[in-house]
C-alpha cells in the first residue's frame, strides 16, 4: 500500500478523500496549503500526492513544480476551472493525471489504483539486465533506453515523467502502426476512468521534449480522428 498526500484547502473535501483511501489501505498525509505539502513530502517517502490547483499561498502548479525537482510521486492535479489551458499547464511541469471538480471519492480512488499499479521514475531507472532484456530502441538520432529508463535525443539526456516514458515505449514497440486513444488508455493507463483528452496532453508534453513539430513530425504523427503513430523521419 502507498503513502499518499491529501493537498487541499478544502478540510471536509480531505478528510472525505482520507477516508476512502484508508479503506483501501494507504497512508494518508494531509496538507492545506502548499508549503506544508512540500515539507511535508520531503520528510516522507510519498508515493502519491493529490494536489489541488489553487492554493492560499503556492499555487498547485508551482508545488508541482518544486515536487518535481526532489520527488518521482505521482500527482493527480484538482482542478475546479474547465479551460483547457489550465489542464495542460498542470502536466507540463509534471502532473501525471487531473481531476475537474465535481468529481466522487470512488473516482479519485480508481485514478490513484491505475497509477500505482505503474513502477515510479526511480524503480524502473534501478532495473537491472535480466536473460531477455530488450536491446535499446535506435530511431535515427533517438535512443530508448528500456531497462534503464534512459531516453536521448542527438546524445542528449531526456527526462520523461513515468507516463510519458512508457507511452514513448508503446508507441515506438511498432513504428508505423497507428494506435487509437483508447489503445493507448488501455496499454499505458489501464482503467476506464480516463478521457481521450489525457492522451492528447502527453503526446503534447512528449512531442514537446522530443522537439517535434506536429505540423512536420519526425516522431510521433497524429492521424485525424484515430490516433497517433511513431514513425521516425529520415533526416
Amino acid at each position: 500500500m502507498a503513502t499518499i498526500l491529501l493537498v487541499d484547502d478544502e478540510q471536509n473535501l480531505v478528510q472525505l478523500l482520507r477516508g476512502t483511501l484508508e479503506r483501501d489501505g494507504h497512508t494518508v498525509l494531509e496538507a492545506f496549503d502548499g508549503l506544508t505539502a512540500l515539507e511535508l513530502a520531503r520528510r516522507h517517502a510519498v508515493d502519491l500526492v493529490v494536489l489541488d490547483v489553487m492554493l492560499p499561498d503556492v499555487d498547485g502548479i508551482e508545488v508541482c513544480r518544486h515536487l518535481r525537482e526532489f520527488s518521482d510521486a505521482y500527482v493527480v492535479m484538482l482542478t475546479a476551472r474547465v479551460e483547457e489551458i489550465d489542464k495542460i499547464v498542470g502536466l507540463s511541469v509534471g502532473a501525471d493525471d487531473y481531476v475537474t471538480k465535481p468529481f466522487s471519492p470512488r473516482e479519485l480512488a480508481a485514478r490513484v489504483r491505475a497509477l500505482l499499479r505503474r513502477p515510479r521514475l526511480s524503480q524502473m531507472a534501478h532495473a537491472r539486465s535480466e536473460p531477455d532484456e530488450p536491446a535499446p530502441r535506435r530511431f535515427g538520432e533517438l535512443v530508448i533506453d528500456e531497462i534503464r529508463h534512459e531516453v536521448t535525443l542527438a546524445g542528449e539526456s531526456l527526462t520523461l515523467t513515468a507516463l510519458e516514458f512508457s507511452l514513448l515505449l508503446v508507441l515506438s514497440s511498432h513504428p508505423g502502426r497507428v494506435f487509437t486513444r483508447a489503445q493507448l488508455l488501455e496499454r499505458v493507463w489501464g482503467d476506464a476512468y480516463y478521457d481521450d483528452h489525457v492522451v492528447d496532453v502527453h503526446v503534447g508534453n512528449l512531442r514537446r521534449k522530443l522537439a517535434d513539430d506536429p505540423a512536420s513530425p519526425r516522431y510521433i504523427e497524429t492521424v485525424r480522428g484515430v490516433g497517433y503513430r511513431f514513425g521516425p523521419r529520415s533526416g
